[in-house]
């Protein structure tokens, strides 16, 4: 969807930053004051440093968490540096507030160095909830996302790997479901081998996907790549079960499912002709898919989305975080790990209506009040599930108090 360049400059103008700070209380006097600042906070202060897991019930951690970037690989942009990445990771705090009722705050690191934005990252844990990483690039975001899981007893999400992965499972789900076919029967081809396509071709894979076929630059990762980092080759050995080797061309050829995570323009209409019968098409690159879904349909595609507003079935990675970083703060949970992923990617699909559930319409609508209710309430259960969770919390519960939150009746506080 295009956007008027005029009004979005005059947006940011206007608004001068997307999200503010806002009391929770007020002070009248001075002994409201007192009990506010000091010497009322020297009571929980003291009772934090005896357990430190009291710092969730006696601050705003548990709802608080810094979305981090360093700049160097800003959706559509590249490597602009963290300052002209500032909108772009506000705009996302706005949408973990708006859909996840999530506290989120906007971190740009002035380096772009590894080991800085770890140390950077496991300084702030006391602070946070959880953290969220934005806009770094592969394979840094991997090490980064690796290592805080063993450095910080936080969860860490990161937008473009998990939040990309749940949302084309979701998708696919839903579009197998559409056409009575299996995951495990599908061969499908992810082009595109950065933070997303290869977190995608994980969760696939967890999901029971036998048979992925995923490009760089390069061509098909595999033995005759040229050009693979130390991620990529680890993504090699288990996937491209036939050893197919060359480029894009030679990986369609009788797949089912395409998942574009690359750049826009870089699907000829000749390749989705090369596929199996009633292929998928999920051409998720922004700001441009790597086909237009009229071209796609024509080629002969049964089911197209896109990663962006303005088409049908629109899949941006923004449907699936907010509810995923609720359920994890619900809950308290310690970690983030691919069967949490796997239950939002299930909860997600599931809020389709079952009587709209067709080839145009396999996803759900970020607006749609059940979207972020649902996914949280399954990310927190499978963490509880799995012994990462903190807190215990009824079923039901995160759901029905993110959905009063969001959507519920709004009450004046002041």
């Amino acid at each position: 969807m295009p956007i008027d360049r005029t009004r979005a400059i005059e947006l940011h103008r206007k608004a001068r930053g997307k999200i503010k700070i806002y009391p929770t209380i007020n002070i009248h006097n001075e002994e409201e004051m007192a009990l506010a600042y000091i010497p009322g906070s020297v009571p929980p202060a003291l009772a934090i440093q005896q357990d430190e897991g009291m710092s969730f019930e006696y601050t705003g951690r548990g709802n608080r968490i810094a979305v981090v970037t360093d700049g160097s690989a800003v959706l559509g942009l590249g490597n602009v540096g963290p300052y002209a990445a500032l909108p772009v990771i506000e705009g996302k705090c706005l949408l973990f507030k708006l859909f996840g009722d999530v506290n989120a705050y906007p971190l740009s690191v002035g380096s772009q160095d590894t080991e800085d934005i770890l140390h950077f990252c496991a300084l702030l844990a006391p602070t946070l909830g959880g953290i969220n990483i934005e806009d770094i690039s592969s394979p840094k975001a991997f090490t980064i996302v690796r290592e805080l899981r063993n450095r910080i007893n936080i969860p860490v999400l990161c937008d473009d790997q998990h939040g990309t992965a749940v949302i084309v499972l979701a998708g696919i789900y839903n579009a197998l479901e559409v056409q009575g076919r299996k995951l495990e029967d599908m061969r499908i081809v992810i082009n595109g081998a950065g933070s997303a396509g290869i977190a995608t071709a994980e969760l696939l894979l967890k999901a029971g996907a036998k048979d992925i076929v995923v490009l760089n630059s390069a061509g098909i990762l595999g033995e005759d790549n040229p050009r693979m980092n130390h991620i990529q080759e680890e993504l090699a050995e288990i996937t491209n079960p036939g050893k197919i080797t060359g480029g894009l061309d030679k990986a369609m050829e009788g797949a089912n499912i395409f998942v574009g995570l690359s750049k826009g323009g870089v699907l000829p209409p000749e390749n989705i002709r090369l596929m199996s019968g009633d292929p998928v098409i999920l051409a998720m690159a922004l700001p441009e898919p790597e086909i237009l879904p009229e071209e796609a349909i024509a080629a002969g595609a049964a089911i197209v989305a896109t990663g962006g507003p303005g088409y049908q079935n629109a899949m941006p990675n923004s449907i699936s975080t907010p509810g995923i970083m609720r359920g994890l703060l619900d809950v308290r949970a310690t970690v983030l790990n691919h069967t949490m992923l796997l239950a939002a990617a299930r909860a997600l699909a599931d809020v389709v209506d079952r009587r709209r559930l067709g080839p145009g319409k396999i996803i759900p609508d970020i607006f749609c009040d059940e979207t972020a209710p649902r996914v949280a309430e399954a990310v927190g259960q499978a963490a509880i599930a799995e012994g990462f969770a903190t807190k215990e919390v009824p079923k039901g519960e995160i759901y029905n108090n993110l959905w009063q939150n969001l959507y519920g009746e709004q009450i004046t506080r002041f």
